[in-house]
């Protein structure tokens, strides 16, 4: 889980190191496309450039000492902002280097005076403003001359930095002591938006992603939140990073090299936060921090690699007190740096390969089966056949006498008719009869309308329907499955019942009983001929549509354990299931026909095929499989946080995720797609986990590591779990705030948030066929959304 950009790849080279003034590790620096200022005391300002000749440049002016600088955001020309607390300065850096070559002094404009001390300052994207956080206010500044804009105030703490929206510049983001930011609107000097309290220690650094339209901030211990920000500025929490607890979490996997000794563990502040480099990714970002760069995916929340300063043993400073990174499009870029315990400031050029690509391990796993079965495969295995004997006549002994000859010869009882009333009519010739005329199985009434494609544009958001399933004692759904033909639904219910709906949900459900505690889990066969329910009470039966008696009964007696995860496997040839620290594959064989003289005696059959153990041991408390194709790979989830893959064809563990989620993986689902949708090979190596606490991570079979986690939603008690959209473009889960939440798979911010429920949201399931979307509650309530045009539905 690393890139080729460790030690050895990037080279860090320092370009000066000099001495500065104590109080320049505690003003905001600046640092652009080569160029750095430096504060100096006495109100003097150094400018150092890279370019040409590398000359240095004494700028002059202010009253007292400079104690913010920044650089302006469009190229030519570029400009430089300074402050101090008598005022606030705008150099033009190009006119400046030339009026010092003539021979004169370089001046600048002021832009605002008696500001007090300016700890921050910021350029519009446009250039044509400057914010300066003075005191407990803000001031906007017109960039080319004296004049005040707006003057903000309403954190109850000082501002500690602000930023221009990229894309909006009638709108500022400002953080504050108060540890909350709050979203402005300058052309009203209105509030849009004020965040909640999110740390127990400032928010001291700010940064806006504009191809993503995000807000990252970070706090003083390390603390990086990341919302989004639609189009009406209500925030909303995509993602929560711990830098200090993820990089811990990443040495102990080995992921990222760290010191394997016993050290004192320290918060590590946020000092900066710049985006990453094209050619990293539109989600990745630096994060500055007192040891070292961090570069952090934020699709996935995971540090990608680390650059330690003291790694480095050329460079002056291996612990910073304050910095700033150069944002650049280049394949390199800059930092200014200043030392914590000297008085020393030091300019860096971090340089990159010029391919410069993330590489992951590659393990040649695929869901869809690319290969033949191996002649030692389990799934090779078969039920016996026995061939056809002659039937023996009862009651005929060995020796060929007769003896306890049966009364009833035929497996079914007759009435012998004496209650019927005498027939009147012997015989009556059918001579109408009108032949129906022969339809194409096209257009049979088991298909029609579901031969159509899945609408992948339309998201079901509207509240179509609702059932309530038992209003006097109201029983939680634990589990929801749609059929392949999306017809028909199964309900898994803690009253021990199993109950089938029609998918539109009218009418009264077929219900079965024979459960002895709360049904766990429910499926369909890829056939449809039959579906199978698990229990708490370690018993797993199988059922045929319309027959109120199990087919086939799975008791304790063949499991020691209660069954966490059941499903048909393999188009149906087999039935797996997790008990314990074991994966069951069973072979079985359905009778449905009944013998009236000894119903108790059950036809149907199981017989196990093999049995897989996870390669730690631990218990698996959630599995999936594909049934709908022939697929060698089982997603098994541990109870140790790991993510088993099983090969079934070498019947072994093929690779193991280890530290998957903080907390035990409840909920594992992989994305399947239907009949009715088309999508590309590699879409099936996509698969969701759901963890209490911590949220829903997408996975990649193919790198085995997460590629996108979504946080939007509450899950912090019950087993809320997730499934794929049909067209493999949506997510939806459960939520603890009686919500079900529909996700866009390309981004973590929440699409759609359905209407409130009267209870948490246990169980969510798309239709296979139609854009539908079917949740279940804690309170037994079935709740179906439509997409909000209605459009494309029959």
């Amino acid at each position: 889980m690393a890139f080729h950009g460790d030690k050895g790849l990037v080279s860090i080279k320092e370009l000066f190191c000099a001495a500065c003034a104590p109080s320049a590790s505690h003003v905001q620096l600046g640092c652009c496309r080569g160029y750095a200022a430096v504060p100096r005391r006495g109100g003097n300002l150094t400018l150092y450039s890279e370019n040409g000749s590398g000359q240095t440049l004494a700028l002059s002016g202010h009253h007292g000492n400079v104690t913010a600088v920044a650089f302006g955001r469009v190229a030519d020309p570029l400009l430089l902002c300074s402050a101090s607390e008598g005022c606030a300065m705008v150099w033009d850096v190009e006119r400046c280097y030339r009026t010092s070559s003539e021979g004169q002094m370089a001046s600048g404009t002021v832009v605002g005076t008696l500001l007090g001390k300016v700890v921050y300052l910021s350029f519009c994207p446009t250039d044509e403003r400057v914010a300066a956080c003075s005191g407990n206010k803000i001031y906007v500044l017109n960039s080319k001359k004296e004049q005040v804009h707006a003057v903000l105030q309403g954190h109850l703490g000082p501002p500690i930095a602000t930023e221009f929206c990229p894309w909006d510049t009638g709108v500022l983001v400002s953080i504050s002591e108060d540890r909350t930011f709050m979203i402005w609107d300058l052309s009203k000097k209105q509030v849009l938006y004020q965040s909640a309290v999110l740390s127990s220690c400032p928010l001291i650094s700010i940064l806006l992603m504009e191809h993503s339209r995000q807000l990252i901030t970070g706090s003083s211990n390390g603390q990086v939140w990341c919302h989004s920000l639609p189009d009406d500025y209500k925030c909303r929490l995509v993602t929560r990073l711990d830098i200090h607890k993820t990089q811990k979490m990443l040495e102990r996997l080995g992921i990222l090299n760290g010191e394997q000794q016993n050290t004192v563990e320290a918060a590590k502040p946020v000092l900066t936060i710049t985006p990453g480099l094209p050619f990293l990714g539109k989600e990745s970002c630096w994060i500055g921090s007192c040891d070292g760069l961090y570069l952090v995916d934020l699709a996935s929340s995971e540090i990608l690699t680390v650059l330690h300063f003291k790694d480095y043993s050329d460079l002056n400073i291996s612990l910073a007190e304050s910095l700033v990174i150069s944002q650049e499009k280049s394949e390199k870029m800059h930092c200014l740096v200043t030392s914590m315990f000297e008085p020393k400031i030091a300019l860096w050029e971090i340089g990159f390969p010029e391919k410069l690509e993330k590489t992951f391990p590659e393990h040649h796993l695929s869901v869809v089966a690319c290969s033949p079965l191996m002649p030692t495969s389990v799934l090779k295995a078969e039920l016996a056949k026995t061939d056809p004997k002659s039937p023996k006549k009862a009651g005929v002994h060995k020796q060929g006498g007769v003896k306890d000859h049966a009364v009833v010869f035929h497996t079914q009882v007759k009435s012998s008719g004496y209650g019927e009333s005498s027939r009147r009519k012997m015989f009556m010739p059918m001579s109408n009869i009108k032949k129906k005329p022969q339809k194409s199985s096209w257009t049979t009434k088991k298909t029609g309308f579901l031969l159509s494609e899945y609408p992948s544009h339309l998201v079901p958001s509207a509240p179509h329907s609702e059932v309530i399933i038992s209003a006097a004692s109201p029983t939680p759904i634990f589990s929801l499955q749609y059929s392949g033909d999306g017809k028909q639904i199964l309900c898994g219910l803690g009253d021990r019942s199993v109950l089938l709906y029609k998918s539109s949900l009218n009418g009264n459900p077929s219900v079965y009983t024979g459960h002895n505690k709360a049904v766990s889990s429910v499926c369909w066969s890829h056939s449809r001929s039959c579906f199978l329910s698990a229990s708490e009470d370690q018993t797993l039966y199988i059922w045929t549509p319309g027959n109120k008696e199990p087919a086939l009964i799975m008791g304790c007696d063949k499991f020691s354990t209660p069954i966490q995860a059941t499903q048909f496997y393999f188009l149906d040839k087999f039935i797996m299931l997790a008990s314990g620290s074991c994966l069951h594959l069973y072979l079985y064989h359905l009778d449905t026909s009944r013998d009236d003289i000894k119903r108790y005696k059950q036809k149907s059959f199981s017989k196990l095929a093999g049995r897989f153990s996870t390669r730690s041991g631990t218990d698996i408390s959630a599995m999936t499989a594909a049934n709908d194709f022939y697929s060698h790979i089982v997603l098994a989830c541990g109870v140790d946080r790991s993510i088993q893959i099983f090969d079934m064809n070498v019947g072994c563990v093929a690779l193991e995720i280890s530290e998957a989620h903080n907390r035990a993986i409840h909920h594992i689902t992989q994305n399947k797609g239907s009949m009715f949708s088309t999508q590309t090979q590699d879409s099936y190596n996509l698969f969701l986990s759901s963890a209490i606490t911590d949220g829903i991570k997408l996975w990649d079979l193919r790198s085995s590591r997460c590629v996108r986690r979504y946080e939007g939603h509450l899950n912090r008690c019950y087993q809320c779990t997730a499934a794929f959209s049909p067209c493999g473009r949506y997510v939806a889960t459960g939520s603890e705030d009686n919500c079900a939440y529909v996700y866009d798979i390309r981004s973590s911010s929440y699409l759609h948030k359905l209407q409130r429920q009267t209870d948490v949201v246990l169980n969510v399931a798309f239709n296979p066929a139609t854009p539908e979307l079917l949740a279940g509650t804690l309170d037994g309530k079935l709740s179906l959304f439509w997409p909000a045009s209605g459009a494309g539905l029959p």
